[in-house]
């Protein structure tokens, strides 16, 4: 069930083409080294991969792994010619890799899981003997608006974080993933903030803060199937928030944390 949920669709897919290595995925950006073999998976269309892949070199290795046949192929299409990188369709509890990548990596990921540590656990074992596991991911239980936007997103976002624990997803998950590690035998452990901040004066804002108003238009028919909202109070929720972009609102800041630690055995 989580996975039909996970899938993307409509507006949210440009979020992913908006991505990249420096601004989505900073902790790893600082820590990427030529020459590395990393794994990235969830990958989408790729547009956080073909930071790494260039990062690393022609002389590194980058696979980009998504279980989304459609988004792996715009991944081909539009990063395909990158040195050292290549992208295929797959998913994390089924990962075919032992021991081979110096960094294995996902952003954005688990908190679309119903089994995390078995995903976590797979990761581990795709990353070589001291090889790291970098995890980032939200806690959608803290996100802050400022001002509050209309009270129609409000109940879609209380009717959004219902939709996903019903599956068995996580909402805090990223307050979670160290003692996830710890269970999975991952050691040294470092927790870096990663808190995704927009305000209005922001080139961007707009395109920023409006992941919510997409979200409502892309998830809103999947949650009207699975009888969590009705179309009048999605379309409303997405109709409101746009207009109070505009007008109202200052900022937004989503909660994240990147999580890595080692392999050791």
């Amino acid at each position: 069930m989580a996975w039909n949920r996970a899938e993307l669709s409509g507006k949210l897919t440009n979020v992913l083409d908006s991505r990249s290595l420096t601004h989505s995925h900073k902790r790893l950006a600082g820590i990427l080294r030529e020459g590395m073999t990393i794994l990235d998976i969830g990958c989408g269309t790729g547009s956080i991969t073909r930071g790494i892949a260039e990062a690393v070199g022609p002389n590194g290795y980058v696979v980009g792994i998504d279980n989304n046949p459609n988004l792996i192929e715009k991944a081909r299409q539009t990063h395909g010619e990158i040195p050292g990188l290549s992208f295929e369709t797959g998913d994390i509890y089924h990962l075919p890799y032992n021991k081979q990548f110096d960094i294995v990596t996902c952003s954005r990921v688990l908190i679309w899981l119903s089994d995390p540590l078995k995903g976590l656990k797979m990761m581990t074992s795709a990353a070589k003997i001291g090889g790291r596991i970098l995890i980032v991911d939200y806690n959608h239980e803290k996100i802050s608006w400022n001002p509050l936007p209309p009270s129609s997103m409000l109940n879609f976002y209380t009717a959004y974080l219902k939709w996903r624990s019903e599956a068995g997803m996580d909402n805090s998950i990223a307050d979670h993933l160290s003692e996830w590690f710890k269970t999975a035998g991952i050691k040294n452990i470092t927790i870096t903030p990663q808190h995704e901040i927009t305000n209005r004066t922001d080139h961007d804002f707009l395109t920023r803060i409006g992941i919510w108003a997409d979200t409502a238009s892309s998830r809103g028919p999947q949650m009207e199937r699975d009888g969590f909202i009705s179309e009048r109070d999605y379309l409303n929720a997405e109709n409101e928030y746009r207009k109070w972009m505009v007008r109202d609102a200052q900022s937004l800041t989503m909660y994240m944390l990147a999580v890595e630690g080692i392999r050791v055995i």
